[in-house]
């Protein structure tokens, strides 16, 4: 009798197995270790209470794959459900411990954007994925107004929210302006306009402006991807910028993660965190907030800023610096903290998981008797907002506070919620 044929690695496929190949140590490392610390921090797992949305469930099916049980086809959906806020990442023994077993930090994000490129390039990305990237492409921004009807989107509206604010074009220090910012909620973007403006910071805007294209990466779009990347540094560099500021933390994400891995030591440009910016601004006296707000509020740690870019302390400066507000910090285990399930394009395709996510969070919040919960993204605030009116508290930006608190009169529009629209 001969031996059995060892199983086919990745049988469906060369990139499938080229999947496979890159990725089997995470998957491995994952899976001899067996703790599955991950899936109580995981806010799609906290929800559906299912093993295979699990960050522990997207490393075995890469064994699985390698050991020809199953292929991408099976398993597609599992990857469908994450937000990839890092959270896992972070509880991972991979990460936490240190030794000879415990050598190499598990990359769930990576692998999920990954598992995503190989379902587009097998035909199997969600409808509406392949919607939304499609109207991206179209209008070279995100339809975040609509995906149907004719909606104020595209090139000839991405700068009608500066309207009246005197911004030039170009410059050594541009204002990157996120696609939600840009079209929904205009009050965030403009009032980061007028406080950078009023601390005295020199800055024009793109003269070209299209998405950072991090959204269709994390959707596993990655060819239009970097061609949106591809656009923004060519406009970037004929402009002579120098240095960007990013308002909105995916965006920062993709500045100083995705494009530095599309071009290299080419990318050169200098990317600046809105909320580092303020804090220093606030720290160095060229910005005064002297209007008290009266409000209990919390913070909200944006997964991106907090978990992906240990961004935390730079927005409780901020908020402990605005007179008569009176601030209660949500979890003093910061980058353990909850997630809005706004990102990681789960609510395009998963609309109800995450309005899920974020009635949780709110729920969180109204543990601490507040009136309001405070954000530094524009991407959780929507849900979040939407959340909010069922237990009475309201979401804001913390931009936006600021503004106020500097004396600034905003203008634009902080969106509408789904409720809202249906009224």
């Amino acid at each position: 009798m001969g031996e059995d044929p060892a199983p086919e690695v990745g049988s469906n496929g060369q990139p499938q197995r080229d999947f496979v190949e890159t990725w089997r140590d995470n998957g491995y490392n994952c899976f001899s270790s067996g703790h599955k610390f991950c899936r109580e921090v995981c806010p799609v797992m906290q929800v559906t209470r299912s093993e295979n949305h699990s960050p522990t469930a997207f490393h075995a099916n890469i064994v699985a794959m390698e050991q020809g049980l199953l292929d991408i086809e099976d398993v597609a959906d599992d990857y469908v459900h994450c937000t990839q806020c890092g959270a896992c990442e972070l509880r991972c023994p991979n990460t936490l411990f240190v030794g000879d077993f415990y050598q190499a930090r598990t990359e769930t994000v990576k692998v999920v954007r990954a598992a995503r490129a190989l379902m587009v390039d097998k035909g199997l990305d969600r409808e509406h994925w392949k919607q939304w990237n499609r109207l991206t492409d179209e209008l070279k921004n995100e339809p975040v107004l609509g995906v149907e009807g004719d909606q104020p989107n595209g090139q000839a509206h991405v700068r009608d929210w500066a309207e009246g604010l005197d911004l030039p074009i170009g410059g050594e220090t541009i204002m990157f302006a996120d696609c939600e910012a840009a079209f929904y909620r205009t009050s965030n973007t403009r009032a980061t306009a007028q406080v950078l403006q009023k601390a005295g910071v020199e800055f024009g805007l793109m003269n070209e402006q299209w998405c950072c294209g991090g959204p269709a990466a994390e959707m596993g779009y990655v060819e239009q991807s970097r061609a949106f990347a591809e656009h923004n540094l060519a406009d970037w560099r004929a402009s002579g910028v120098k240095r960007v500021i990013a308002i909105e933390p995916h965006d920062y994400v993709h500045f100083t993660e995705d494009y530095p891995a599309y071009f290299g030591a080419d990318f050169d440009i200098e990317v600046v965190q809105i909320m580092e910016l303020v804090a220093e601004l606030i720290k160095d006296g060229k910005l005064s907030l002297e209007k008290p707000i009266n409000k209990t509020v919390t913070y909200h740690d944006p997964c991106r800023l907090n978990k992906r870019k240990n961004i935390h302390e730079a927005p409780r400066f901020i908020l402990n610096s605005i007179p008569g507000l009176t601030f209660k910090d949500v979890d003093h285990v910061t980058q353990w903290s909850y997630c809005s399930g706004g990102g990681g394009g789960l609510p395009i395709e998963k609309p109800e998981l995450t309005a899920q996510i974020s009635d949780g969070r709110l729920a969180r919040a109204k543990e601490l008797d507040v009136d309001m919960l405070v954000s530094a993204c524009v991407w959780s605030e929507r849900p979040l907002a939407r959340a909010g009116e069922d237990v009475g508290i309201e979401v804001a930006d913390i931009i936006e506070l600021v503004a106020e608190s500097a004396g600034i009169e905003i203008g634009g529009s902080r969106g509408v919620t789904e409720r809202e629209v249906a009224r």
